[in-house]
């Protein structure tokens, strides 16, 4: 069994269930819960269309990211959950503006719904330094 130890920043909106923001392994991955576009600080989403969700998405995820030792270019797979697939060239201009050197492999799948009704979720898997997770 591997051992795994979850990851919680302020600089991110919390759980709003049974789970964590990330969990790392030993393997050395992380793995990032789907963020939604809550603002940390407010905890409301933030008002606007899907490239200003889009962004605040990413910001989650990179404060998630940072938090466990890791960063978005250290990210080799996310998965963009969309509302609407008629928002995605939207979604992906500001995703683009992220992950530009080697983007990650991506899978993005319309849903019927998400929570909190937003327009976007993603999730994502990076690999951690040799060095390990911050403590």
């Amino acid at each position: 069994m591997m051992p795994k130890s979850p990851v919680l920043t302020k600089n991110a909106p919390p759980p709003i269930g049974p789970y964590n923001q990330a969990i790392t392994t030993e393997g050395p991955l992380v793995f990032t819960a789907g963020q939604i576009p809550i603002d940390p600080e407010s905890g409301q989403i933030v008002p606007g269309d899907i490239s200003a969700q889009t962004r605040q998405v990413i910001l989650n995820l990179s404060a998630i990211l940072e938090e466990a030792g890791a960063s978005l270019d250290m990210v080799v797979k996310t998965t963009v959950y969309l509302k609407d697939m008629s928002e995605f060239d939207a979604m992906n201009k500001v995703y683009a503006e992220y992950f530009h050197s080697v983007p990650p492999a991506r899978s993005t799948v319309e849903v019927s719904r998400l929570p909190k009704n937003v327009s976007v979720e993603i999730d994502a898997v990076a690999v951690l330094p040799v060095r390990g997770p911050k403590r």
